[in-house]
C-alpha cells in the first residue's frame, strides 16, 4: 500500500506544476529588497511574521522545516542567515535550488520526510521556520520532539498551525458536516473526499496536539497570533482558522 506521505508528496508536486501559490519562488526584486532590509515572510496565509520573532538573523543557522519553494529561505539568506531547508516535495526543493543558483548563494537543500527522524545532529540550529504543513501528517508530536532535539539551547521554533475549523465544514464552508478528527487513514469517506477534490490526504489536529505537543516536547510558549484562510466564506466572516506560535528551547 502506498504511504500517505508519498501520496501527499505527489499531490504537492502536481500542485506546483499547476501554479500553486506556496510553490512560487520569490523574484529577484524581492530578494534584492530583502538585502536592503525590506522583507516579510508568512507562517500562515495572510499575516506576516513580526520581525522581533526572529531577532538578529545575521550569522544564525536557520532550518526551513517543510519550508521549500524558494519563498522564505532566500529572504533569510539575504539578511545574513546560514540556511538549510528540508522538504519532501522534489519540486519545492527544485524551486529552492533555482533561487539559490539565480542569486549565487549556497543553501543545503534536503529532500526528506519530516515524519522520520530529521537528518541533523542534536543542537544544530538557532531557528526553525515551520510554516503550515502539519496538516499533511498524522503525528505532530514527533515533529515537535525532533525540532526540540535539533535546536540549540535558547533556539526558536516558529510554526504555522491549522486548526480544526477548516475540517468541520463542507467545501463551500457553509455547513458543519464532518466529525472530528478528520483522518483519512481511519475514515474511508475522508480519504475519498481528499482524493476526489485533489486536497491530498490531510489530517485535522487539535490545539492540545499542536500547542500542547510543543509544550510536552519541552518548549516554552512566548507568543502567538491567529489568521484566516485568506479567501473563502470563513475568511469573509473573519473566522480564524490558523495559529502561528513562537516557542523557545530553554
Amino acid at each position: 500500500m502506498e504511504r500517505y506521505q508519498d501520496i501527499n508528496k505527489a499531490s504537492i508536486d502536481r500542485w506546483i506544476k499547476a501554479g500553486w501559490e506556496w510553490g512560487k519562488p520569490i523574484s529577484h526584486e524581492v530578494y534584492e529588497n530583502a538585502k536592503k532590509g525590506k522583507w516579510n515572510v508568512l507562517l500562515t496565509p495572510t499575516r506576516t511574521v513580526p520581525h522581533e520573532w526572529f531577532g538578529d538573523l545575521k550569522g544564525k543557522k536557520v532550518l526551513g522545516l517543510a519550508s521549500g519553494g524558494g519563498q522564505q529561505m532566500p529572504i533569510f539568506q539575504a539578511v545574513g542567515a546560514e540556511c538549510t531547508v528540508l522538504d519532501y516535495s522534489s519540486k519545492q526543493i527544485e524551486s529552492e535550488l533555482f533561487v539559490a543558483d539565480r542569486e549565487k548563494y549556497e543553501i543545503r537543500a534536503v529532500q526528506g520526510d519530516m515524519t522520520q527522524c530529521l537528518p541533523f545532529d542534536d543542537e544544530t540550529f538557532d531557528i526553525i521556520f515551520h510554516p503550515v504543513s502539519n496538516c499533511y501528517i498524522k503525528d505532530v508530536y514527533h515533529v515537535f520532539n525532533e525540532a526540540y532535539r535539533v535546536l540549540k539551547k535558547g533556539g526558536i521554533l516558529l510554526s504555522g498551525l491549522n486548526n480544526e475549523i477548516n475540517y468541520i465544514v463542507d467545501s463551500e464552508e457553509k455547513e458543519i458536516i464532518w466529525k472530528m478528527p478528520f483522518d483519512p487513514l481511519q475514515d474511508e469517506k475522508s480519504k475519498q473526499y481528499g482524493i476526489e477534490n485533489d486536497y491530498g490526504l490531510q489530517f485535522s489536529h487539535t490545539l492540545e496536539e499542536q500547542i500542547g505537543g510543543q509544550l510536552k516536547a519541552g518548549f516554552t510558549l512566548v507568543d502567538l497570533y491567529e489568521d484566516t484562510n485568506g479567501t473563502g466564506r470563513l475568511h469573509e466572516l473573519n473566522i480564524k482558522t490558523y495559529i502561528a506560535t513562537r516557542v523557545i528551547k530553554r
